[in-house]
């Protein structure tokens, strides 16, 4: 057989097969199942699937598709998915690029958000069980055909949602949330979603138009600013167009915007500070470099400055609680955009950080 060389603490199963005795040879470190080029280790006892594997930070390159990853058993209190759709969010780039707060342990599979079928229960699962439509919310592991996940981070899929918009719930709109609940967000203030055409873009304009806020969306292109159009921004603005923020200030009646959310803070917040009116909240939600800004900016006006990160397991509860919610009440719709075959997600990682989204980025998984 083929075995793999390396540092690895390795497990010896001896296998029967078709009269011949076979080693498998599994790397605890990496739950990867390395045989003979027959590929036998499809029909032992731990079966394999398809899943990204990242084994060094980096670029989108060492996104690396395996068909050798051991399918994960579920612990007493997990669910076993069989993947249908993974969405793709920025927060994953910067992860794999090894630029985020916290990081996993090499080597790890991709993915926050899963939804598909449940295909087997733990032993203290009571919430679901096997052929359920569900999505999840999680730290990594959705860039696979089968992921696990605590019954606690698992819900039902509505069935007037596809798999794909199930993709595009969790980590968008758990992000717009609790972004609007940190900037307090009040019903009849205004808000400028600046960078509205993607996922957590299309999730913040819904929210708010829920709750009773007057909405402005920005976005690059024609297509972008029919979308968030279409999915209630009451005035829109190209953000590539020479003069917007002057055409938004008017809109705002000369007096500014109450809350911004800022998905891309080294670029536009300075411009934001100028934006906002009296007592205004900036809620930062991505940033890809440094920025200058006047600090003066925020005094006179009394203005705030907040981070979107790190949730508090409380705001993931309430969070998802007013997915649910929204769901149920028919409000929430959410907005696929390109579909990738799992094996592209390499090129998903390079549009996303590219500004090529319009509506969530979904890898669907056969």
């Amino acid at each position: 057989g083929a075995f793999a060389m390396g540092r690895r603490a390795e497990l010896f199963t001896v296998l029967i097969v078709s009269g011949f005795c076979l080693q498998q040879t599994v790397t605890e470190e990496e739950g990867i199942c390395l045989f003979d080029p027959m590929k036998a280790c499809r029909s032992a006892v731990s079966k394999v699937m398809k899943a990204i594997r990242v084994s060094q930070f980096g670029d989108p390159s060492v996104l690396k598709l395996r068909e050798d990853v051991i399918i994960p058993s579920p612990g007493q209190n997990e669910v076993l998915i069989r993947v249908h759709a993974a969405g793709v969010n920025p927060v994953e780039t910067y992860i794999r690029a090894g630029q985020y707060g916290v990081l996993p342990t090499l080597p790890y599979t991709p993915g926050n958000d899963a939804t598909g079928v449940v295909q087997s229960v733990g032993s203290r699962v009571v919430q679901f069980k096997t052929g359920d439509r569900v999505f999840t919310q999680q730290c990594s592991g959705a860039y696979a055909q089968f992921t696990t996940a605590d019954q606690s981070s698992v819900f039902p899929l509505s069935d007037r949602l596809t798999f794909v918009q199930g993709a595009a719930l969790s980590v968008p709109y758990r992000t717009a949330y609790v972004a609007l609940k940190r900037a307090q967000a009040r019903a009849s203030e205004t808000l400028l979603v600046h960078g509205a055409s993607g996922g957590v873009g299309i999730a913040a304009i819904q929210f708010a138009r829920a709750y009773g806020m007057t909405v402005f969306g920005t976005a690059g292109t024609d297509e972008g600013l029919r979308m968030i159009s279409q999915h209630g921004a009451h005035q829109v603005f190209n953000h590539r167009q020479s003069g917007y923020v002057d055409l938004i200030r008017e809109a705002a009646v000369g007096k500014g915007v109450d809350v911004i959310l800022e998905m891309l803070a080294n670029v536009n917040l300075d411009e934001d500070l100028k934006l906002l009116g009296m007592d205004g909240r900036v809620a930062i939600i991505g940033s890809r470099g440094t920025v200058e800004v006047n600090p003066r900016a925020t005094m006179s006006k009394r203005l705030t400055i907040i981070g979107v990160g790190n949730f508090t397991g409380q705001e993931m509860k309430e969070a998802m609680a007013a997915i649910v919610g929204g769901i149920e009440q028919g409000w929430i719709d959410p907005v696929v955009g390109k579909e990738y075959p799992l094996e592209k997600a390499a090129e998903a990682h390079v549009d996303i950080i590219e500004g090529n989204a319009k509506g969530k980025m979904v890898l669907t998984i056969s």
